[in-house]
């Protein structure tokens, strides 16, 4: 999820807790467990430091064993004793179970988007993405408003959030058979065996989606229960050209992170462009569709690598241009 999703999930188990009795009746440990559970609810994405570091260790390692189950505990611990170097709480097991459902719930509900996470390391050394929930969803946000409002109205907030939790439980469970349905949907329309994947969209009734065949990808759009194929491509083996650009470190990370992925190939005045296009992140900029989620080598002639690039294009190939120096020589 969003970063501002999973702040208000932070204030949401604050809420929470006031079902518990020994939070709701010790002075201060209601404040502890705020700032904990605000903390903890965010603390897996610290893993965005990592970025000072270049886009491919920010790609490889973006939500991955920084949201495993070893994680969870560390995540736990340094917020804990942040928080009772402090402001110290006798009742400190509360707090530190409050906290560590904060961190539950970050890596939990972040296994739900295209993105995913590595929620399973190390028993599955995988990335999770359950492909259900938009990375920010309106209704998730707004019954934590709606619930901020009433409990500053005065209602008992224990009773409030887990009401309001009981409904989006119910809310991802709806999205969950939604997204199957929508997976059939597609799968009927294609008409062949392969792999789909069914993607969210910040509105209901749309979705895209990634379909795998035998010979090709398809890349395209539901909108309220109509099948749009936009792409098409060939799957091509892989030759001499793509084996030498897979030795960048930055096409390793990308590689690493996504199974949906085409290469294309093409011939430059220095050599060969080889570009590996993560399928699932389509976008259109200035009336041109393009995919946003890219690695790309340079290639000379002698097949050694002069440049490469991973990360997000917004704004079209121009941006991609501008990126890369075909007359910069890596080895």
């Amino acid at each position: 999820m969003d970063t501002a999703t999973h702040f208000a999930m932070g204030f949401g188990l604050a809420g929470l807790a006031y079902l518990d009795p020994v939070v709701a009746s010790t002075p201060g440990l209601a404040e502890a467990v705020m700032i904990g559970t605000v903390i903890g609810s965010q603390a897996p994405d610290l893993d965005g430091l990592i970025r000072i570091r270049g886009t491919a260790a920010y790609v490889r390692n973006h939500r991955g064993v920084s949201h495993s189950v070893p994680a969870l505990f560390l995540w736990t611990g340094a917020t804990f004793a942040l928080i009772q170097t402090i402001m110290p709480q006798t009742s400190w097991l509360h707090l530190l179970g409050w906290i560590f459902l904060a961190v539950c719930l970050h890596v939990f509900v972040d296994l739900f988007n295209s993105y995913g996470t590595k929620g399973l390391y190390p028993f599955r050394d995988k990335w999770v993405a359950l492909n259900a929930i938009f990375i920010f969803d309106p209704f998730i946000f707004a019954a934590h408003l709606v619930g901020f409002m009433l409990w500053a109205a005065g209602l008992e907030p224990g009773r409030l959030f887990l009401w309001i939790y009981v409904i989006i439980a119910v809310y991802y469970y709806w999205r969950c058979q939604a997204q199957k349905r929508t997976t059939e949907l597609v799968r009927q329309s294609i008409g062949k065996s392969g792999t789909y994947t069914i993607i969210p969209t910040i509105s209901w009734s749309n979705w895209t989606f990634v379909a795998k065949t035998e010979h090709h990808w398809y890349v395209g759009e539901i909108h309220s229960g109509e099948v749009i194929i936009l792409d098409t491509f060939s799957i091509k083996p892989e030759n001499d050209r793509i084996a030498a650009a897979k030795k960048s470190r930055k096409v390793q990370s990308f590689l690493s992170l996504t199974h949906h992925v085409h290469v294309e190939t093409t011939e430059r005045p220095f050599g060969y462009e080889v570009k590996w296009i993560d399928l699932r992140y389509r976008s259109r900029f200035q009336g041109k569709s393009h995919y946003m989620f890219v690695a790309v080598v340079y290639l000379g002639f002698d097949l050694q690598i002069r440049d490469s690039f991973v990360g997000w294009i917004h704004r079209g190939e121009d941006q991609l241009t501008k990126k890369m120096d075909p007359n910069r020589q890596l080895g």
